[in-house]
Protein backbone atom coordinates (compact mmCIF):
# COMPACT_ATOMS: atom_id res chain seq x y z
CA UNK A 1 0.00 0.00 0.00
CA UNK A 2 1.37 3.41 -1.23
CA UNK A 3 1.13 6.36 1.47
CA UNK A 4 -1.04 7.96 -1.44
CA UNK A 5 -3.49 5.27 -1.15
CA UNK A 6 -3.44 4.93 2.66
CA UNK A 7 -3.57 8.81 3.18
CA UNK A 8 -7.00 8.59 0.98
CA UNK A 9 -8.04 5.66 3.07
CA UNK A 10 -7.59 7.54 5.95
CA UNK A 11 -10.07 10.48 4.94
CA UNK A 12 -12.22 8.11 3.72
CA UNK A 13 -12.42 6.87 6.58
CA UNK A 14 -12.60 10.46 8.41
CA UNK A 15 -15.38 11.51 6.49
CA UNK A 16 -17.57 8.62 7.02
CA UNK A 17 -16.86 8.68 10.65
CA UNK A 18 -18.50 12.15 10.54
CA UNK A 19 -21.37 10.91 8.54
CA UNK A 20 -22.15 8.10 10.63
CA UNK A 21 -21.81 11.18 13.56
CA UNK A 22 -24.35 13.22 11.79
CA UNK A 23 -26.59 10.90 10.96
CA UNK A 24 -26.91 9.47 14.59
CA UNK A 25 -27.84 13.68 15.36
CA UNK A 26 -30.70 13.62 12.22
CA UNK A 27 -32.16 10.34 13.24
CA UNK A 28 -32.17 9.85 17.35
CA UNK A 29 -31.95 11.82 20.57
CA UNK A 30 -29.07 9.56 21.93
CA UNK A 31 -27.07 12.26 22.53
CA UNK A 32 -27.61 14.94 25.36
CA UNK A 33 -26.06 17.71 23.63
CA UNK A 34 -24.53 18.46 20.13
CA UNK A 35 -21.50 20.39 18.81
CA UNK A 36 -23.00 23.00 16.12
CA UNK A 37 -20.10 23.28 13.61
CA UNK A 38 -20.15 26.39 11.18
CA UNK A 39 -22.85 28.34 12.91
CA UNK A 40 -24.43 31.42 11.69
CA UNK A 41 -24.09 35.00 13.46
CA UNK A 42 -27.11 34.90 14.67
CA UNK A 43 -27.19 31.20 16.16
CA UNK A 44 -27.38 31.45 19.86
CA UNK A 45 -30.81 33.66 19.40
CA UNK A 46 -32.78 31.01 17.04
CA UNK A 47 -32.24 28.30 19.37
CA UNK A 48 -35.10 27.17 21.83
CA UNK A 49 -35.54 29.02 25.12
CA UNK A 50 -34.04 25.90 27.40
CA UNK A 51 -31.31 25.31 25.45
CA UNK A 52 -27.88 26.12 27.29
CA UNK A 53 -24.98 27.38 25.49
CA UNK A 54 -22.14 25.29 27.39
CA UNK A 55 -18.97 26.19 25.26
CA UNK A 56 -17.98 28.42 22.11
CA UNK A 57 -14.85 28.45 19.64
CA UNK A 58 -14.60 30.45 16.60
CA UNK A 59 -16.20 27.75 14.11
CA UNK A 60 -18.33 25.81 17.15
CA UNK A 61 -20.96 26.32 19.74
CA UNK A 62 -21.60 23.36 22.14
CA UNK A 63 -25.20 23.14 23.27
CA UNK A 64 -27.21 21.12 25.86
CA UNK A 65 -31.11 20.62 25.24
CA UNK A 66 -33.22 18.07 27.53
CA UNK A 67 -36.20 17.84 25.10
CA UNK A 68 -36.39 15.91 21.87
CA UNK A 69 -34.74 16.64 18.19
CA UNK A 70 -32.40 18.48 19.41
CA UNK A 71 -30.61 17.59 16.14
CA UNK A 72 -33.26 18.88 14.21
CA UNK A 73 -33.78 22.28 16.39
CA UNK A 74 -29.63 23.51 15.74
CA UNK A 75 -30.11 22.71 12.47
CA UNK A 76 -33.11 25.02 12.16
CA UNK A 77 -31.83 27.41 13.97
CA UNK A 78 -28.75 28.06 11.63
CA UNK A 79 -25.70 25.20 12.22
CA UNK A 80 -24.09 23.82 9.09
CA UNK A 81 -22.96 20.50 10.77
CA UNK A 82 -24.65 18.84 14.39
CA UNK A 83 -22.40 15.73 16.20
CA UNK A 84 -23.13 14.91 19.04
CA UNK A 85 -21.92 15.68 22.21
CA UNK A 86 -22.09 13.86 25.74
CA UNK A 87 -22.40 10.12 24.24
CA UNK A 88 -20.78 7.09 26.74
CA UNK A 89 -19.31 5.95 23.60
CA UNK A 90 -18.25 2.60 24.30
CA UNK A 91 -17.46 2.53 27.87
CA UNK A 92 -20.02 0.72 30.49
CA UNK A 93 -23.13 2.71 31.65
CA UNK A 94 -22.09 3.09 35.41
CA UNK A 95 -24.88 3.88 38.33
CA UNK A 96 -23.77 7.41 38.11
CA UNK A 97 -24.55 7.74 34.62
CA UNK A 98 -27.25 5.55 33.99
CA UNK A 99 -29.24 8.06 37.30
CA UNK A 100 -27.90 10.87 34.84
CA UNK A 101 -29.67 9.72 31.50
CA UNK A 102 -32.50 9.00 33.64
CA UNK A 103 -33.21 12.22 34.87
Amino acid sequence: MTIKSWLLSLVAVLIGWIGVQAAVMRVSDAAPGAIALFPADDFVSHLPANAAVVGTGRYWVAVQHPGPDLGAQIYAAGAWLVLPAGLPGCLPLTSVTQAKRTQ
